[in-house]
């Protein structure tokens, strides 16, 4: 482990990774394939970090939400995101009450339903940018200001935000912002054939039913702080930094990157690579970070964090693409 990494015994790293595998095993119950966005998801969770998961509809996106907060036993708010929908809809008021006994009347804050530990926000985009924007300081801070006071959110507090990715009208863009405050973006797409089948004669049935709660709240905090130990080394490290200085065209040697990317991503992309890849070690049964556990996390970690150009929106060229030549490119040291 690191330098000033905590202790860990091998009977509770033991212990430790049989509830991720747990946890992916009461997942898998409810959701019907989808395996790499069941993991993708239990990576963003086990690195304390949120998620933005992008996909069309009836892909079960608010189910795959709905079944890691049963499954940990976390706290569950849902917010269906509206472009009437205000930032007290979301962070909370303040309420004007009497003491019956006195008389005497007091503002008294209430709290909105980011005050829980898994917060859905449906379909992010369909909010103004005003109301996006009061996830900001939640997601960063983990607190909510309210009339200068500040407001501790439970821990663990965990986004997962949806938004569907072909309609235009009616919705708000998020700002670069607020996108680099997610870990990963995580792309729900169809189902292979048997996957669909399996799924239409699950809910055409009797029904799925919840996931079985395999985790409490104190072990996945303690989950989250193994993870953080994780051992890397110095030249993974520097890969994953370069991996992500090259996604800049002024300083990349990346051709592809040069061509198509109009503005890349910033130091917050290099922290966000390492923390996921260790959690996907951790996933993986291992204790160490390898190359393939970077290679692996690029794509989630930088899809939402780096912009096409016009040219490659005109050529057709996708995000994806040009991350693999980024990879392809860059070796390590």
């Amino acid at each position: 482990m690191a330098d000033g990494a905590i202790a860990w015994s091998e009977q509770e790293i033991g212990a430790l990774t049989a509830k991720v595998k747990a946890l992916k095993a009461s997942m898998s119950r409810v959701i019907i394939g989808q395996e790499n966005v069941i993991d993708s998801l239990i990576i963003c969770l086990l690195a304390g970090g949120h998620a933005l998961v992008e996909g069309v509809p009836g892909l079960g996106k608010t189910l795959l939400v709905k079944s890691l907060s049963q499954a940990t036993e976390l706290d569950f708010h849902r917010v269906q995101f509206t472009p009437d929908l205000m930032p007290s809809d979301i962070v909370g008021t303040e309420i004007l009450e009497e003491d019956h006994a006195t008389r005497k009347r007091e503002f008294r804050f209430q709290q909105g339903p980011v005050f829980t530990q898994v917060l859905l926000a449906d379909e992010i985009n369909r909010a103004p940018p005003k109301t996006q924007s009061a996830l900001l300081e939640a997601m960063q801070e983990r607190s909510v200001t309210f009339a200068g006071q500040t407001h501790k959110l439970p821990k663990p507090f965990f986004v997962l935000a949806t938004q569907n990715p072909i309609e235009q009208a009616g919705t708000y863009p998020l700002p670069e912002a607020q996108l680099d405050r997610f870990l990963l973006r995580i792309d729900v797409v169809y189902p292979s054939e048997e996957e669909e089948i399996a799924m239409v004669s699950a809910t055409t049935n009797a029904g799925l039913k919840d996931a079985e709660p395999v985790m409490d709240v104190a072990t996945l905090l303690r989950l989250q702080q193994l993870v953080r130990d994780i051992e890397i080394g110095d030249h993974l490290v520097a890969y994953a930094t370069r991996l992500v200085r090259a996604t800049r065209p002024a300083l990349t040697t990346v051709p592809a990157v040069k061509k198509h990317i109009g503005w890349g991503a910033g130091p917050r992309a290099g922290q966000a690579l390492v923390l996921a890849s260790k959690a996907r070690a951790l996933m993986q049964g291992r204790l160490a970070v390898t190359r393939e556990d970077i290679g692996e996390m690029l794509l989630p970690v930088l899809a939402h964090r780096v912009i096409r150009n016009f040219e490659a929106e005109a050529d057709g060229v996708a995000i994806a693409d040009i991350l693999q030549a980024l990879r392809e490119y860059i070796r390590p040291e």
